[in-house]
């Protein structure tokens, strides 16, 4: 599979300097937490869960969680799980399975992960891992030996997707602590962990918030505070760090608005007018906004909880031709290099120790999300990427 896979070729090479290149279950644990991009996230009660799957893939997903935890109701486990074995029997019959996003299953306790696990059958061999709720340094040591227990029994790796949620990771008394704690867990299993995962609603849950269309994460300052004391803890880029991913949007219908469009007019003037018109009346300009900021605060990827928000992470995270010159730069200077580069775009001075750490994320996100040509910017790549995409 690959990032705008489900454009032609033809279209890739008008839109790409560097195209996206190629990665699948097999990739480096590295490589896939980098190349997550849009998690869609889909209750795993839906009847026609496989063929979801399908048309979310032709529509360029890439990941995706199937839920068994607090999108269903505690009735509806027991279903859900039955269905998730027929699901996943149907696409192996149907066969092109390197062509599937990576499937991630959404648990609730950790007796799931081996009970699905031999369920599922040969048709495990489709599934990438499980996405482990409420992950804490006291709960999470038991899912994660029960991912040790799936490996053994499938014969096959499996990753863990942990997500950071529990009100004592937000609470200030407890929080550093617990942040830590947690870390050290994932460490012994590092192999195993593409990503960590942000709970930003359970954690306004803990104090009865909730962000409007209009606003951002980053405007309920609770919210940032634990945003960035995670990406303190498992963000860091000396080798200790994880991809930690953005936090879920939960809008996508109309509503009336408070406030002004964030969207400013120059990037779409005189080409691309509708398109921002639409953005701006389904709520989407918040969305682009966030994803900035989540760019600008260390994260990578977001959970998706709607169709129509893949295609703007996915357009946000191709790396730009500026960006990626500044990297290529700084990075020519060789592991010993120094000083300071002006940049080729003749716009800002590159200091080459300092942002070595960024010059080497930048290219691994160019690895898998591609460069765009000098010229194309995000609204041509947001425009593509919503060309084959499928709404509910």
């Amino acid at each position: 599979m690959r990032h705008y896979g489900h454009l032609s070729a033809a279209q890739r090479r008008v839109l790409f300097h560097q195209e996206p290149a190629e990665f699948s279950l097999s990739s480096s644990v590295r490589t896939l937490g980098m190349a997550l991009g849009a998690t869609l996230y889909s209750p795993a009660t839906r009847p026609r869960l496989a063929a979801d799957i399908r048309k979310q893939q032709a529509a360029g997903v890439v990941s995706m969680v199937l839920c068994l935890e607090d999108s269903i109701s505690d009735a509806e486990v027991p279903g859900a799980e039955e269905n998730l074995v027929r699901q996943f029997a149907r696409l192996e019959r149907e066969g092109a399975d390197d062509r599937l996003p990576l499937l991630f299953i959404r648990v609730r306790t950790p007796e799931q992960i081996t009970d699905l696990t031999s369920r599922l059958g040969t048709a495990v061999r489709l599934l990438a891992g499980f996405v482990l709720p409420k992950f804490t340094a006291d709960a999470g040591p038991a899912f994660l030996e029960a991912l040790t227990g799936a490996e053994v029994m499938s014969g096959r790796r499996l990753l863990a997707m942990p997500i950071l949620e529990s009100p004592e990771l937000l609470h200030l008394e407890s929080r550093a602590e617990r942040l830590a704690a947690a870390a050290r867990v994932l460490d012994k299993y590092r192999e195993r962990i593409p990503a960590v995962r942000l709970g930003v609603t359970d954690f306004c849950s803990a104090y009865g918030l909730r962000r409007t269309p209009d606003m951002t994460a980053y405007d309920v300052h609770l919210v940032a505070s634990v945003i960035a004391d995670v990406v303190n803890v498992f963000g860091r880029a000396d080798g200790t760090g994880f991809t930690v991913s953005g936090p879920v949007w939960e809008y996508f219908r109309a509503q009336e608005r408070m406030f002004k469009p964030q969207l400013r007019r120059s990037p779409f003037s005189g080409r691309a007018e509708g398109l921002r018109a639409s953005l701006i009346e389904h709520n989407m300009d918040g969305l682009l906004q966030e994803i900035e900021l989540d760019q600008a605060n260390g994260l990578l990827g977001k959970t998706c909880i709607h169709p129509s928000h893949v295609a703007p992470v996915h357009a946000l995270s191709v790396v730009t031709h500026e960006e990626f010159s500044d990297a290529a730069d700084i990075l020519r200077t060789g592991p010993h290099g120094g000083g300071v580069l002006r940049s080729a775009y003749t716009n800002k001075m590159n200091e080459v120790k300092p942002h070595r750490a960024w010059a080497e994320r930048t290219i691994r996100r160019a690895e898998v999300f591609g460069v765009a040509r000098d010229g194309v910017d995000f609204v041509d790549l947001l425009a593509a990427g919503m060309e084959g995409e499928h709404t509910e």
